[in-house]
């Protein structure tokens, strides 16, 4: 079935406007292919001549042709489609990502240190919100925040007697000809 249109007289915006539309090299290229298309018919190309020169199938300039009619310039630009709803507010992501970015002592935790399992039970617990330690990440990792793994050598060691248990060791690597360790007496 062949959807043949006609298009409007253009005003003289309107031709600017698509001229621009058409030659711009930031906007989508679905935008600038419609504005090319619509700006050809313009110029007296027929339905087919402007849907070669614009890449597009005759059928499509002809839905464009119908919408520029309508909306003009505005018309071109893509409508909401329909699809999944978001399964999380931002108001929910923007309170575990503030979360995140908190110590967690100062939020009454136990823990010093997140992880994204606690951000997960912290979620359930605490705002109501079920989501899963993946979803977490991605929204983290969409702040720019990068997450790392706890490095547990850098933090205090709990064994009191650590420094005995290691002496000998630093004795053998001593004795191997390493520099030792200056002596605070």
């Amino acid at each position: 079935m062949k959807r043949h249109r006609s298009l409007r007289a253009l005003t003289e915006g309107e031709k600017a406007g698509l001229v621009r539309l058409a030659r711009s090299r930031r906007a989508a290229h679905r935008l600038v292919q419609r504005a090319a298309a619509i700006l050809a018919l313009a110029q007296g190309c027929s339905q087919r001549a402007a849907a070669a020169r614009a890449a597009l199938s005759p059928s499509v300039v002809a839905l464009w042709i119908e919408r520029f009619n309508g909306e003009g310039i505005a018309g071109l630009r893509d409508r909401p489609r329909s699809g999944r709803p978001p399964s999380y507010d931002e108001l929910s992501k923007g309170r575990i990502i503030q979360a995140a970015k908190t110590d967690p002592r100062k939020l009454a935790m136990e823990f010093g240190h997140w992880t994204l399992d606690r951000l997960v039970v912290y979620a359930r617990q605490h705002t109501g919100i079920s989501v899963k330690r993946a979803q977490i990440h991605r929204w983290l990792r969409g702040e720019g925040l990068r997450w790392r793994k706890e490095q547990t050598w850098f933090s205090e060691r709990s064994d009191p007697q650590f420094a005995e248990k290691r002496a000998p060791w630093l004795t053998f690597i001593s004795a191997k000809g390493l520099p030792r360790p200056a002596s605070s007496a």
